[in-house]
């Protein structure tokens, strides 16, 4: 009786500490961690907070080291193992096997994603087998003003109601996004990528996986995927970037002065609500579609290897071939440029 009874006392302060919150200072901050989820959260005060907590029956060998790394404080949670066991997160679910991806991992614990060459041992993470059982849950709060740089391998990333500049990057892993203020940078080797209500810079990327974008304001708003779709609605910008090598575009209610488009392979649907200084569409494979608002005034060059052209909006046609078209719409005042290697061109009023 009197041993269970001193288990049973010890057992919540060990459970205590594999919670732990952390604060770092400074205008700039960045945090690394292997395997877990992230979430991050706008606060108050003058600082950034960390609470970390260590799950897994060998959560207690992880250690959690806070300095300077490279002119900024940084957190990072220290795997001391070259084969990591984790099985949690959407990102992770959805592989089949049983590795999950390798990166080298520097001593300090800092990791570069994308990087040939990177300093470090290699480590494996494994949804199932032998190796460390343990991952770190990190939640990070955010003061206003304050600029963020998180690192994640494998797991899963979110940020709401931030008002900063974010960075996050992850190797395996889902990212999602809502009501930013600030410059936001999201970028996964492997995910999918979802952000609501951003205001503010907002660069994209994601090697494979589809990125969906719903209410942005700003200066710019860049989308990139190697593989997947790019969607993005309600979008006021000065400049609108997007590239996929294979992957359908679509582009509703957007008001933007300079918009590119590029797509190895997939179709293109673009709804405009203003007029535009520049859009380019280049897609390898597949079909285009542009709407445009009875106020839109540009010089159209419109090109198709194989599939026809067709116009349910007003038109002066300078030249016009089998499978090309150059004319004006409007005023003339701004430029359009159409290009498909496979795929038929349609001009229609916006919805």
């Amino acid at each position: 009786m009197r041993s269970g009874a001193l288990i049973l006392l010890a057992l919540p302060a060990t459970l205590s500490a594999q919670r732990q919150e952390y604060t770092l200072r400074g205008a700039d901050v960045a945090m690394y961690n292997v395997a877990g989820v992230l979430k991050v959260e706008g606060g108050t005060g003058d600082a950034v907070r960390m609470e970390v907590n260590r799950i897994g029956p060998d959560a207690a060998r992880l250690k959690v080291e806070v300095g300077q790394v490279r002119g900024r404080e940084t957190l990072r949670v220290i795997y001391p193992d070259d084969r990591v066991v984790y099985n949690g997160g959407q990102s992770t679910r959805r592989w089949s096997g049983r590795n999950i991806t390798r990166l080298r991992v520097a001593e300090d614990g800092t990791f570069e994603q994308g990087r040939d060459g990177w300093r470090g041992e290699e480590i494996e993470v494994v949804t199932s087998g032998s190796g460390l059982d343990a991952h770190a849950d990190i939640r990070v709060i955010v003061p206003p003003g304050k600029s963020i740089d998180l690192h994640l391998a494998v797991g899963e990333a979110s940020v709401s109601n931030v008002d900063g500049d974010v960075r996050i990057h992850v190797q395996a892993a889902s990212l999602t996004s809502s009501r930013t203020k600030g410059r936001l940078e999201l970028d996964t080797g492997s995910g999918e990528v979802t952000v609501t209500d951003a205001e503010g810079d907002v660069i994209l990327d994601s090697g494979s996986g589809s990125v969906t974008v719903t209410g942005v304001k700003g200066r710019q708003l860049k989308m990139d995927t190697g593989s997947g779709g790019l969607s993005a609605s309600t979008i006021e910008v000065d400049d609108l970037g997007l590239d996929t090598g294979s992957g359908r575009v679509v582009l509703r209610a957007v008001k933007a002065r300079d918009l590119s488009v590029d797509t190895g392979s997939g179709s293109v649907e673009i709804d405009l609500l203003s007029d535009v200084d520049q859009l380019t569409v280049d897609t390898g494979s597949g079909g285009v579609t542009l709407g445009v608002p009875a106020s839109l005034g540009a010089e159209l060059s419109i090109e198709t290897g194989s599939g026809g052209i067709d116009a349910d909006i007003p038109l002066t046609v300078r030249r016009s071939g089998r499978r090309s078209l150059e004319g004006s719409i409007g005023d003339g005042k701004g430029r359009i440029r159409i290009e498909t290697g496979s795929g038929g061109v349609r001009l229609r009023s916006s919805r």
